[in-house]
């Protein structure tokens, strides 16, 4: 592909950034990543013995689960309404590919490689929120006017 074809898809692609689809695919895409954090730390709120057991099991001090619960639970609701998302996003993460590391390499278990590289497809896809932002329709958008 030659320079002027390639400048003219860049030019393409920027002017269709601004639609109403762009714009709403962006607020879904925000929704949909961090719905999982959101109902995670939801739910280590309602387990949370459990969940403190099972982190002690691997080597994470359960003292660690508070904040374990306010990242999972306020990153989500900050990229979730775009508020701050790059930090959000850059927090959730760090975190979800410490995770991967710390709770899913036992990779003789097929389920738990998978689970290793669903957290670094999460991981790239938070870091795709912390280089381009949360979008239009957002706070961080809102207060930037």
């Amino acid at each position: 592909m030659n320079t002027s074809n390639t400048t003219t898809l860049s030019s393409n692609a920027s002017a269709g950034a601004n639609t109403s689809l762009a714009k709403a695919g962006e607020l879904a895409g925000r929704v949909l990543l961090a719905a999982l954090f959101l109902l995670s730390g939801i739910g280590k709120l309602s387990a949370y013995s459990g969940t403190a057991a099972y982190m002690a099991s691997v080597g994470v001090p359960g003292a660690l689960l508070p904040i374990v619960i306010a990242l999972e639970i306020g990153g989500a609701l900050a990229v979730i309404v775009g508020w701050q998302t790059r930090i959000a996003a850059f927090l959730l993460a760090g975190f979800t590919l410490v995770s991967a590391f710390i709770f899913h390499t036992h990779f003789a278990d097929q389920v738990q490689m998978i689970m290793f590289w669903k957290n670094v497809a999460i991981t790239g896809g938070l870091l795709l929120l912390v280089v381009h932002g949360a979008g239009p329709l957002s706070l961080d958008a809102r207060s930037a006017k």
